[in-house]
């Protein structure tokens, strides 16, 4: 399915193959045509101006790149080209850049956070299931049929709201993946999470890989069906991504969990911040 290469985005101008173009100009206007180029991407959180852990999501993009159609992709250009954008834009910027690559094009700009507030990393999140099953979920290209089974979902609205994420499910019921995020579960003082050939091995997630170690946390592959997590009370389930590092779930279909109580968890969102705090201080040095 075609698929336009500028989505949600803000700000007054873009970077599109070698030059600044404006928001308002036909060249911007084009760009929300849906392309039939493949196009990869890559959304990346910036904090104070610094792009997060920006060597790992490019090297992401050009792994995808080479499992389609293999066209050379120069790292080095893109991260100046990037740096340059954000310059221009806003040297202290606090949101989100996505950077966007097809076969001949490159675009850098701007868009939309759902960067979500203290009370979300106090109090929890509100979480909805979709079955779907993940093909190819290391590359990462626009899929339309994906994002418009997303999209319905994400209208949904229970008693606790509309939901600020969704839980994949398999075929079997168990719940495996974060619509933009990966997922983990806590039980009896171990993190579970699924096998990395059904998941897209976030960025954030290396990094959680780390605060776990740092807070003495025992990792295991598994996954878990939605009866299995809720009729154990200490249980407790969160989700990671480059927009809202560490959240914990507070509900899932309306089921009520503990997420955000949890000794573990807590300890591995403070190892992680430490963990991004030293990065943006390396990054402005």
């Amino acid at each position: 399915m075609a698929y336009p290469m500028l989505e949600s985005p803000i700000g007054a101008f873009y970077y599109y193959d070698g030059q600044f173009i404006s928001a308002d100009s036909e060249q911007a206007s084009a760009l929300k045509t849906p392309t039939d180029e493949v196009t990869y991407y890559e959304t990346l959180r910036v904090k104070q101006g610094v792009s997060l852990f920006f060597e790992d999501h490019l090297n992401r993009l050009k792994k995808s790149v080479a499992g389609i159609e293999a066209f050379d992709v120069d790292i080095d250009d893109i991260h100046d080209k990037s740096n340059s954008f954000l310059s221009e834009f806003d040297p202290d910027f606090d949101g989100s850049l996505r950077i966007v690559l097809t076969k001949n094009h490159l675009l850098i700009h701007a868009c939309e956070a759902n960067i979500p507030g203290n009370e979300l990393f106090e109090q929890g999140i509100n979480t909805l299931t979709l079955k779907w099953e993940r093909v190819a979920p290391n590359i990462k290209v626009f899929r339309g049929d994906y994002k418009a089974a997303v999209a319905a979902k994400f209208s949904e609205e229970n008693a606790h709201g509309k939901p600020y994420e969704l839980l994949l499910t398999d075929n079997e019921g168990r719940l495996y993946e974060g619509s933009k995020s990966n997922l983990f579960v806590i039980k009896d003082g171990v993190v579970y999470s699924a096998p990395d050939d059904k998941i897209l091995l976030g960025i954030t997630r290396n990094r959680v890989m780390r605060a776990l170690e740092a807070s003495g946390a025992e990792l295991k592959i598994g996954m878990f069906t939605m009866d299995e997590i809720v009729q154990d009370k200490d249980a407790a389930v969160f989700v990671s991504s480059t927009p809202f590092d560490i959240l914990p779930v507070k509900y899932i279909d309306g089921y009520e969990l503990n997420s955000e109580h949890n000794e573990l968890l807590k300890s591995i969102q403070s190892s992680y911040q430490r963990i991004a705090d030293e990065y943006i201080a390396s990054a402005k040095r």
